[in-house]
């Protein structure tokens, strides 16, 4: 049969070292299996959204895949990688920590833990916070009955980008950009307090006097990025609707998602960084 690798080699060897080591227990039994295959194995189920039932044969044993998968998020090991490969990147200067952008998304689910039910039916939530480029800095996820601007603040929370070396994890960006549904004086005071500059347009129905500068709005037409980053979230089938009971195992595909966009950026991070808002500074 065909063998099909979601890694290039080149992304394999940075995930690698990051990963536990598959050494056998103490006690003996059955080795565990090769890191790659199984990670290869867990990606395609999240890649293409299928059951895990119809895992094909050329991967290891379903059960091996769920277990190794739900293992790693009790243990924060997907967390851990995607904070680790978020630290290179920033290391490097490639995070655009200017202007950042925060979004939420639907997605539909029946049963588990963080359902909630809106006019589209019962559902779980993602919150995403992410960089000039669109690289994913943290997220989270929440039932879907409350409103995204209630949900932000703990989002932000989730960006906890370590340093090299000593020194507390990178938190507070410049910019947050964000749609007409995070227009809150109280959240705008707040993240003021914590230096963070939110931009986004006021709600039609407002009555009170608007606050939001009209030459910082010219910056929410970089909106796109996100929503960039939403599709390429969708990309990942098995996020779409949530056929996961346990939120630790959505939460898990979750993550890995997050990880396999952020090591994505490797390749064009680089590039990108040394052009983008040329002239921005005025406004």
């Amino acid at each position: 049969a065909r063998t099909t690798s979601f890694l290039k080699d080149e992304q394999w060897e940075k995930l690698e070292p990051l990963l536990p080591k598959t050494a056998p227990g103490k006690k003996g039994g059955r080795p565990w299996r090769d890191n790659r295959k199984v990670l290869e194995g867990i990606l395609w189920v999240l890649k293409s959204g299928a059951r895990w039932r119809d895992l094909p044969e050329r991967y290891p044993s379903s059960a091996t895949c769920w277990r190794r998968l739900r293992l790693w998020e009790d243990l924060g090991i997907w967390l851990d990688i995607w904070r680790a490969l978020l630290a290179e990147l920033d290391e490097r200067q490639y995070l655009d920590w200017e202007e950042t952008f925060a979004d939420g998304s639907f997605a539909s689910a029946k049963k588990g833990g963080l359902v909630g039910k809106t006019k589209r039916g019962k559902g779980t939530k993602w919150m995403v916070v992410v960089d000039g480029q669109g690289v994913p800095l943290g997220g989270t996820l929440a039932s879907a009955s409350p409103a995204e601007v209630k949900l932000i603040e703990a989002t932000l929370e989730q960006v906890k980008v370590p340093r090299r070396g000593r020194g507390r994890p990178r938190k507070r960006m410049k910019r947050l950009i964000a749609d007409k549904a995070y227009d809150s004086d109280p959240l705008r005071k707040r993240l003021k307090a914590l230096k963070i500059d939110l931009i986004c347009p006021h709600r039609r129905n407002r009555t009170k006097a608007k606050l939001q500068d009209g030459r910082k709005l010219r910056r929410y037409r970089r909106r796109w990025k996100i929503e960039r980053t939403f599709s390429w979230l969708g990309n990942f089938r098995r996020l779409v609707v949530r056929w996961d009971r346990l939120i630790t195992v959505y939460r898990a595909f979750f993550h890995l998602a997050c990880l396999i966009i952020t090591l994505s950026s490797y390749e064009t991070s680089s590039n990108v960084y040394s052009t983008i808002h040329k002239g921005d500074a005025a406004f």
